[in-house]
């Protein structure tokens, strides 16, 4: 009797939770950015908003697809679960099934074509891997493939995976990589990401915090596009 009466009081209350809980299962979710491996895009104490229904209608609370609403594409920024560990990430979708890829020494080539590179003054020390975490160099580049263009990352004195391939990408799975490019455990270390286990695309931030400032604002980043 205590328990129905507790359910009976509190039933709004409830449903509110229930709604929310299946609103981030099924339509949208916010994530935050946990690590540099997204820098310069995306930095440690970001919180970005993930279209969850982007790509794929999915049962909640499970991968099972049940339909499709778009093919993810070449550039996105998505968050999928790690094949490697179940632990979500966030990275850049960088082939689609069918693609070829290839990288030599930190050059990216899809389809054969060769990304290119233009050296770029970094925008400040904020959007640099902290130095808590590397003290080596970082030079900040924008890569460009087509029409594809976003800056990245690289790190020359720090031990990384900068050639492999060519490899084509399978039916059903995607490639991952890093925006900072020698910092990130990507598909190059967990292996290609099957479509199920994409779970959204992030185009927005909503806020920003700076942890090693005593999480002060970062007011330029609220509501910013990615």
């Amino acid at each position: 009797m205590k328990l129905k009466k507790l359910l009976a009081d509190n039933k709004g209350f409830i449903v509110l939770m229930l709604g929310m809980v299946f609103v981030r299962s099924a339509l949208a979710d916010y994530y935050i950015v946990p690590t540099s491996s997204m820098y310069p895009t995306l930095l440690e104490g970001d919180r970005v908003i993930c279209d969850r229904l982007a790509y794929d209608v999915k049962l909640p609370f499970t991968d099972v697809i049940l339909a499709h609403v778009a093919d993810p594409q070449r550039g996105d920024v998505v968050t999928f679960t790690s094949p490697a560990d179940g632990v979500r990430l966030i990275k850049r979708l960088v082939a689609v099934p069918g693609d070829v890829v290839e990288m030599r020494e930190e050059k990216l080539f899809i389809n054969g074509v060769a990304a290119s590179y233009e050296a770029l003054e970094p925008r400040s020390d904020d959007h640099l891997t902290p130095k808590r975490e590397y003290k080596g160099q970082q030079l900040v580049y924008k890569e460009s493939l087509g029409s594809l263009q976003h800056d990245m990352i690289v790190m020359p004195e720090r031990e990384a995976l900068r050639s492999f391939g060519p490899v084509k990408v399978p039916e059903g799975d995607y490639m991952m990589l890093g925006d900072n490019r020698d910092n990130s455990q990507d598909s190059r270390y967990i292996g290609l990401v099957k479509r199920e286990l994409i779970t959204g695309q992030v185009k927005r931030l909503m806020y920003s915090l700076n942890g090693d400032q005593y999480y002060s604002p970062r007011f330029d980043r609220f509501g910013a596009k990615i």
